[in-house]
Parts: structure tokens; C-alpha cells; sequence
């Protein structure tokens, strides 16, 4: 769904105390599928809110209050089959997981995990033609193995006989017709012995024309998240009350994580701030920006969150967050080339870390492994404030032309809307929309079913799909099915074309018959697309679709009447203004001030900390910083994840940034950097992020690239509480400063609002990623030592800066103070002189300089070359060594490019010192004393050092 508008639809409202977001209480009770392991059990907020509604129609037509439809004799049923097609097989677990001590929460597995299909199951795939599920709204006929798109069939009648999804012509001349609504059969809802005889009786569906004969019906709103003005803002806006599908759209549209409610007007200064650039080809408010990078190659990248699922179920939290961040890059056109990872997890040691870790580890990799795009980088961090609320944010890139650029907007009267990919279950029902809307509590560990499912194998086939219908121009509008589900994708794309759609929700094919209207409407069931077609091109689109084996159904069609109408069973269920529920939502101006704890945390410096003040206590505390969780090595992590598949990664983790090459003739590429620091944005939330962005973008220069654009993760505790907001006011203001500064605009991003367990939240963490661009990728930098004898220079000035350093929280486990002096202008000196030496070949290794400082870049750049160095230090050892200062990078030196390098940094104003030199199989260390001779501090070999470095998260993980 489009993310970050640059730009509300709705006047602001005032905020009020009452919580806008449901609690999590309600997903205690599960709906039964015993009956199905394939299903998930549905949201039962969703269910108990919409039986709520039947229970008091029913009542109030008992009471003769409500005339009722006849209910006509079905006549006997067929069986209706298990599923509509081979489903992956659900393992028991994902694979070994961790001894954990303690008591911990019942955990069955960590989620299912897809398969390729056998050859037993292709038997019942599509082959020479394109198979359509089953809609859901009754038994189905069995399907011909050459039946195609457009072949006739008979429609369900009274007489029980079976239904299948209309085909496009059908419904046209349905449309076109418009003939009076007519009875419809409705099949029996399946009985439970418990439930009786009475439960057999069918539910009255909630139509507009029973909802203008019932204006006081209690509706569930409450239950489903909506305060009691946005309720009647619903009921102005329809001029009576919502249907009970009506408020299912209404209900997830306007969710904070939908609607971006109480972000808007902070996000705004994005595009206020926005630096002039030609680079910038689509902007906020699309399903990802793109960006000209050269040679009529776009880009388009973006980052995304899947938080709290990955906490409720790491395997596939983590996974369907892989899955909906690729096709959002899918849905703009490109083909996706590569991803990367952010993740956040409590510490290292505890168990629901060891639970967690696991998991999502495998989501990601199983996932992006299937998909076959490399995972080029990213980063890995442990702290206490993420316990029970880790942070999964996942980015995308993809590539395409100028002219394949693609958007969510549905133009063109009597154009064919087609839904196409997977077919439509319970699975997420209420799910990203809701979870991430909301807090954690002790219980959340029972809500796996709002998690989605993820089938890579699918979503495989479908990119495939989609590029091969963009390469033909068969689509003029498209959007992927992620939160929300068909509610957002119909919606945002009738709003964004010529503002109207009627669509058949009895076509949607389904792998559960029992959904009812408004489940199918929430559903976030995974793998799914909606295009619009015009009609002359609908039958090669469904051509393709079959060739791939991805099922398409066309559900209705694009009308320019203003009105988003559905029908169910031949009735209206849905007649609304779609730019209402898609843009126009509320949008809250809420209470901010600093925390109450702020003042005194900042007071609290870390300068009333113990140094160590010998040789060998320095050396201990470079060895217990290269061996802390944050900075050891991440290999268990990133090995699991294939960094080089396509065939196109030039870097990798551990290097600063991930490097692709995207043109082989010329070498042109992209480096891409993703990074945060929640202790800095603790101390101070505007410095904080511009610290977060000053990182990403020296992470990429150091690569030898042009940075060029910035897409954003901003992950925070509940907008509820003013002082989460005042972190979020001064973050966003941050950024976006420091975009417009440094010449890079904010492309797209994300708000992940509620992460926090109970009423403390987690270190506010702006996740920044930035693209840069490589005109020759053969040119690149990496960090590894590996020229013996290649001089070595400190470039950027250092500090006494230790404020939220990882040296104080990995020896005291101290926070206060303030992070270090944001420059940018510096920032910015330091990228020119790096792009610069890079393009003209002086350096041979590059590192920046960050968390851990000059001490942890020394040791990750010898131990990625596999040689030694011999370092002279001038002044303090202990700040020169372990001070973060930002601005900063270490250099390698080609001989006989001194000079030149030298020349460089005078121009623009980079200080530059010499440090030593490569070489040895130790890391030798040495200061000058008073007498101007060297004298050595410490020496650690490398093999010592990469036990240190290497050892730690393994053992942990496992």
C-alpha cells in the first residue's frame, strides 16, 4: 500500500485521550478450522465485531423490525473439496531452534514453511489453461483441465447446482445491464454438533439498503479500532450508517498504520524540505520513489517494517515481510534485484531472544533464497529496550526503464479490474493493519493467526508474471495486495484513477467458502496483485497469467461514477466516496512534549565513567568491543542468506554498503547502506536521526558511490503518548534538515508506530537506508586490508565524544549524555573527497568510521583482508581509539597516491592524518610519547582477535 503521503486528504482533528487503536485483548479467542490445517484461524475481533452485527439483525428481525428476505431451499449440497489447489506442505517447526532456560511462553513452531510443489500436487495445478479457485460462495463444479479464461460455464442457481467466478464478459454485461438485484442462494454456514439446529440458519447480509432502514443498529466500530467521531464522520460521510463491509473498509483504511493518522503532519516537511533535484522521478505517496541513476535506468527502493508480526510468528513474520516489500518494488514496474535487512532484537542472551532470532533469520533467508534475489546487507543489533518488541525492517530495490514505470491508479471507464496470484484465506485477517496499530502485552504470544502466510514459490512465479505483462503494456494501473488487503487496493486505486469501481466480491477466489464479505475485504492474505486491464487486452492478460500458472480473475470494472460499489450475492454491500476511506482520513495533531526523564538522562554524562588507563586494559576493552553483540561478527546471520545469486553483487556484509552492478556493458550500479541508532535518538530524537542519515550516507561514499535519494523506517512507541511524540516531531524535523542539506530527497518510507511492551517503549530508532549511485562498479572501494605495506590515513576530525557510545554500553551499560556533534557539513566534504579518490583509483580499502570507532573499524578491516597493521597514535589513546566522532573514515593508500589524496582533502577542507601502515598478522598499537618516539601499547594477533570477534552469536543462537 502507498506509503508517507506527501500530502493529507483530511482536515486535522483534535486529539483527545481515548486510544485510537484496539488493544490486543481481543485475539484471545480464535475461530475454529480444525476442520483445515491449511487454514489459519481468523482475527476474532473481526469475527466477533461483524457476528455482533448478524446477531442484532437477526434480533431486531425477530422482533419484526426488519423486513427478511426469503431464504430459498439451497437443496442439497455437494462436498465442498478441502482446497482449491496444492498447497505447501506445513512443516512441524523451521528447524533447530535454541535450548532456552526458564519459563517461557508455549511456542508450537515458528510457522510453516513453503515447499516446491511435487509432482503429485501438479496434478491438480493449472496446465494448458488457467484454472479459477473457488469464489467462496458456494460448492464449486469441478474445473476442465483445458478450461481457459472466457469459457462458458453456468452460473450457481436455486437448484444447488455449482458456481464458479464469472468471466470478464459476464460481468461486463452484468454492468452494462444493471438488472435489479435478484435472490441469490445461499449456501448453509457449516454446523458444529455444539452449535444446534439453529446455528444452520443463514446470516442476513448487511446491505446499503438495510443499513438505511436501520440507522440505529449498534455497530462494533470500537472493537475494530474507531474513536466515536470517526465513527460519525463515517455516518456524515454516507449520510446513514456504514454497512457491516462498509466498516471493515473504513476500519482499516483509517488505522494508524494505513492512514498515517497521527504522522501526517510531520511527514509533510518531506516534501516542504524536498531538495531540488532532476534525479527524482516519482516521489511520496507512490508505492516506493524512483530515482534517474543514469543511461535511462530508474531505480526504486524502499524500507519497510513487519515488526510485531515477527514477534507473534518470527518465521513468518519475518518472511511476509520480505514478500510484501518486494512486490510493493514489483508493483512500480522494476524488476527487484536485491534486499537487505534491519533488525533489532533484546539482549543477545535472553531467551525470548533466542526464540525470536531464530526465526526470523530463517523468514528472511527462506524467503529471499526462494525468491533468488541476493541480501547485500543491512545490521543486526541487541539492546534491552527491544526485548519482546523486535524490529524487522526489510528494503527492496529493483531496476527498470524510464518508459516501465508503472502506478496504483485505476484510469479508463469499462477498463477490466483483475485480481491476480494467490488465492484469498483467513490467514492476516486483521493483521498488519492491526498489529502494528497496537501495543503487546503478556498474551501476545496467542496471536499467531493474525500473522500472515507466505508461499515464496508463488511470489516468484508472479514477478515473473508481472514483468512479462509490463514488457507487453498490458496493464495501465496496478497495485499489490499487502495491508489491508482488497479493501486498500481497491480503494487507493479507484481514488487515484477516474474515481470510481464496481467490483463483484462473490469473483474473488477464495481457499476458505465460509468468508464472509468483510473478511474477505481484511483479508492480508499474501502473494496477491490487482491490475487494471483494458477490455482488448484482458485475453492476452490472461493468457500470460496461465503460462505462469497464476491464477486471474477479473472482479469488476473501472467506472467514473465516484463511487466504489460492491456486490455479494447479487446485492449492494458497498457504496462509498473511494478517496474517503483511501485519503481522507483523520489526521490528529497530537500532544507532544520532551520526557519527563530527558533532562536528567543528558545530565547524567558519561564522563563520570572509569577509563581504562593501561596498556593492557585498553587492549581487554578493544577485545571485549570487538567480541559485544553489537559489533561481533554477524556471519551466523548473513550466512544463512544467499549475498550473491543473479550473479550481480560486487559487496556484501560485512562492508559498509552493498554494491550491485545493474548495466554489465558500462558498469553502472547502486551501493545501498541501511542504518539507525536508537541511543543516539534517545539522548537527542533531531540529532539522532540526522546521525542515522549522516552513517548511511558516509557508508555509501566510502564505496566510491554518489548518494542520491533516502527512503526511511521511522520505528517508535505509541503516538499516544506525548512524549513518543515529541521523539517523532524533532526526528522527522531532523531528517528532513538534513535531507534538504545534504541534497538527497526522502523518496518514501514507513511510520511503525506501538513498539513498545506495556507502557514502555522501545529507544525511538529511525531506520535510514541511502542510495547512491557507482557510475563504474569496477571502480568500487571495499574495507579490507589487503595491500602489504599500503599506507594508512585517518581522514575527518576526532573528539572526546562518548554519549550513547558503544563503549560505555557495553562496559557500564550506560546511556546519558549527549550523541556526538552532528556535521554536515563535513559529512558532506568527506563523501566528495572519498567519491573523488575512488573514481581515480588512489584508495585500495576504505572503512567508516562509526559504533566502536577507530578501534572496531581496525579490527573489522584486518580481519576482512586477513593482514595486520601497525598503528602510531598522537594524544589520548583511549579517545583516539574508541571515540565516535562522526565525519570519519580510515584509507588505504595505493602507493605513489598520497600526494594526490593529500591534495584532495585540502580542497575540501577534510583533515588528514597519517596512521600507519598494512601489514604483520597482528594488530600492533602504538603511541608517541613526550620524547616524540613511538612507544608500542598493545599488540593482539588476528587469530586471537577473530576468535574474539567470531565466536559470540553462534553460541547464543545456538
Amino acid at each position: 500500500m502507498s506509503e508517507q503521503p506527501s500530502t493529507p486528504g483530511a482536515p486535522d482533528v483534535t486529539a483527545t485521550g481515548e486510544p485510537d487503536e484496539p488493544s490486543l485483548e481481543w485475539f484471545a479467542d480464535l475461530k475454529s478450522d480444525a476442520d483445515d490445517p491449511e487454514l489459519q484461524p481468523v482475527n476474532p475481533s473481526v469475527v466477533q465485531a461483524f457476528e455482533a452485527v448478524a446477531e442484532e439483525g437477526e434480533r431486531q428481525a425477530a422482533a419484526g423490525l426488519v423486513p427478511q428476505p426469503p431464504r430459498p431451499d439451497t437443496g442439497p449440497q455437494p462436498a465442498v473439496p478441502s482446497n482449491t489447489g496444492p498447497q505447501p506442505v506445513v512443516p512441524s517447526s523451521t528447524g533447530p531452534q535454541p535450548v532456552v532456560s526458564g519459563t517461557q511462553p508455549v511456542v508450537t513452531d515458528t510457522g510453516p514453511q513453503p515447499r516446491i510443489p511435487s509432482v503429485e500436487d501438479q496434478s491438480n495445478a493449472p496446465d494448458s489453461g488457467l484454472r479459477h479457485p473457488a469464489s467462496g460462495t458456494g460448492p464449486q463444479e469441478a474445473v476442465r483441465d483445458d478450461a481457459r479464461p472466457g469459457d462458458a460455464a453456468p452460473l450457481a442457481g436455486g437448484d444447488g447446482t455449482a458456481a464458479r467466478p464469472a468471466t470478464a464478459a459476464e460481468i461486463l454485461q452484468r454492468f452494462e445491464e444493471q438488472p435489479p438485484a435478484v435472490e441469490v442462494p445461499v449456501p448453509p454456514v457449516p454446523v458444529s454438533v455444539e452449535d444446534g439446529p439453529d446455528a444452520a440458519v443463514p446470516q442476513e447480509t448487511d446491505t446499503v439498503a438495510v443499513a438505511a432502514a436501520t440507522p440505529d443498529r449498534p455497530q462494533p466500530y470500537a472493537e475494530l479500532g474507531m474513536k466515536d467521531e470517526e465513527y460519525q464522520r463515517v455516518r456524515e460521510i454516507l449520510g446513514r450508517r456504514p454497512t457491516s463491509a462498509e466498516l471493515a473498509i473504513y476500519s482499516v483504511m483509517w488505522s494508524e498504520h494505513c492512514s498515517y493518522k497521527s504522522s501526517k503532519v510531520h511527514l509533510r516537511q518531506f516534501g516542504e524540505k524536498a531538495p531540488k533535484t532532476d534525479a527524482l522521478l516519482v516521489g511520496m505517496g507512490e508505492n516506493a520513489g524512483v530515482v534517474d541513476v543514469g543511461q535511462g535506468w530508474a531505480v526504486t527502493f524502499k524500507v519497510e517494517s513487519h515488526n510485531h508480526p515477527s514477534y507473534v510468528e518470527p518465521y513468518q513474520g519475518a518472511a511476509t515481510g520480505v514478500g510484501g516489500i518486494v512486490r510493493d518494488i514489483m508493483s512500480m514496474g522494476a524488476r527487484p534485484v536485491a534486499v537487505m535487512d534491519s533488525l533489532r532484537f533484546g539482549p543477545a542472551d535472553e531467551p525470548d531472544t533466542q526464540r525470536v532470532l531464530p526465526g526470523v533469520v530463517a523468514g528472511i533467508g527462506g524467503y529471499g533464497n526462494s525468491l533468488g534475489l541476493p541480501n547485500i546487507g543491512g545490521e543486526t543489533v541487541f539492546d534491552p529496550t527491544y526485548a519482546q518488541n523486535p524490529l524487522v525492517n526489510a528494503l527492496c530495490v529493483g531496476v527498470m526503464k524510464h518508459e516501465d514505470i508503472k502506478r496504483a491508479i485505476a484510469p479508463g471507464p469499462g477498463n477490466h479490474v483483475i485480481l491476480f496470484g494467490a488465492t484469498t484465506g483467513p490467514d492476516g485477517i486483521g493483521g498488519a493493519s492491526v498489529l502494528a496499530s497496537a501495543t503487546f502485552d503478556e498474551e501476545s504470544q496467542a496471536k499467531r493467526p493474525a500473522v500472515q502466510v507466505g508461499d515464496p514459490f508463488t511470489e516468484k512465479l508472479l514477478i515473473e508474471c508481472c514483468l512479462e505483462l509490463f514488457r507487453e503494456d498490458l496493464v495501465v494501473g496496478i497495485q499489490d495486495l499487502g495491508a489491508a488487503g482488497v479493501s486498500c487496493a481497491t480503494t487507493e486505486l479507484a481514488a487515484a484513477g477516474t474515481g470510481g469501481m464496481h467490483v463483484e466480491l462473490d469473483a474473488v477466489p477464495l481457499r476458505d467458502s465460509t468468508l464472509r464479505p468483510e473478511e474477505i475485504l481484511m483479508s492480508e492474505s499474501q502473494e496477491r496483485m490487482m491490475a487494471v486491464v483494458e477490455p482488448s487486452k484482458v485475453e492476452r492478460f490472461m493468457e500470460i497469467c496461465a503460462k505462469w500458472e497464476i491464477p486471474a480473475t477479473t472482479i469488476g470494472t473501472v467506472t467514473d461514477t465516484g463511487r466504489l460499489v460492491m456486490t455479494w450475492r447479487g446485492e449492494t454491500i458497498v457504496d462509498i466516496p473511494p478517496g474517503t476511506a483511501a485519503d481522507e482520513g483523520p489526521v490528529y495533531r497530537r500532544p507532544l512534549e520532551p520526557p519527563a526523564d530527558l533532562g536528567s538522562l543528558q545530565a547524567d554524562t558519561p564522563g563520570r565513567l572509569t577509563r581504562p588507563s593501561s596498556a593492557e586494559e585498553i587492549r581487554r576493552t578493544v577485545l571485549w568491543l570487538a567480541g559485544s553483540p553489537n559489533l561481533a561478527s554477524k556471519t551466523w546471520v548473513t550466512s544463512q542468506y544467499d549475498r550473491y545469486v543473479m550473479g550481480n553483487t560486487v559487496l556484501a556484509m560485512p562492508e559498509d554498503a552493498g554494491v550491485i552492478r545493474i548495466d554489465e556493458e558500462s558498469g553502472l550500479g547502486l551501493a545501498l547502506s541501511l542504518d539507525g541508532n536508537g541511543r543516539y535518538t534517545r539522548l537527542d530524537p533531531y540529532s539522532g536521526a540526522q546521525l542515522a542519515l549522516s552513517e548511511a550516507f558516509r557508508n555509501v561514499a566510502a564505496t566510491g558511490a554518489r548518494p542520491l535519494a533516502v527512503t526511511n523506517c521511522l520505528n517508535f512507541g505509541s503516538p499516544e503518548d506525548p512524549g513518543v511524540m515529541w521523539q517523532f516531531a524533532r526526528a522527522v524535523e531532523g531528517l528532513a534538515d538534513a535531507c534538504q542539506y545534504l541534497g538527497v530527497p526522502v523518496t518514501g518510507g514507513n511510520v511503525s508506530f506501538y513498539n513498545q511492551t506495556g507502557t514502555t517503549p522501545i529507544n525511538p530508532t529511525p531506520v535510514i537506508g541511502v542510495l547512491g549511485v557507482h557510475d563504474d562498479v569496477r571502480r568500487h572501494v571495499n574495507m579490507s586490508f589487503t595491500s602489504d605495506g599500503a599506507t594508512l590515513a585517518l581522514l575527518g576530525e576526532t573528539r572526546e565524544e562518548f554519549g550513547g557510545s558503544e563503549w560505555a554500553h557495553v562496559v557500564y551499560g550506560h546511556l546519558g549524555g549527549l550523541p556526538p556533534l552532528v556535521d554536515l557539513a563535513a559529512e558532506r566534504a568527506l563523501a566528495s573527497v572519498l567519491v573523488a579518490a575512488a573514481r581515480e583509483g588512489l584508495l585500495t580499502a576504505a572503512h567508516d568510521l562509526s559504533d566502536g570507532g577507530l578501534s572496531q573499524a581496525l579490527v573489522e578491516s584486518c580481519l576482512r583482508g586477513g593482514l595486520g597493521a601497525k598503528i602510531t597514535l598522537r594524544g589520548d589513546p583511549f579517545v583516539n581509539l574508541f571515540s565516535e566522532s562522526v565525519a570519519r573514515a580510515v584509507v588505504a593508500i595505493r602507493p605513489g597516491g598520497e600526494n594526490r589524496l593529500v591534495q584532495l582533502c585540502e580542497t575540501a577542507g577534510v583533515p588528514i592524518s597519517q596512521l600507519g601502515i598494512i601489514g604483520g598478522d597482528s594488530l600492533d598499537v602504538s603511541t608517541v610519547g613526550p620524547d616524540g618516539e613511538a612507544q608500542e601499547l598493545f599488540t593482539i594477533p588476528l587469530v586471537e582477535l577473530r576468535d574474539t570477534h567470531e565466536r559470540l552469536l553462534p553460541s547464543y543462537a545456538n
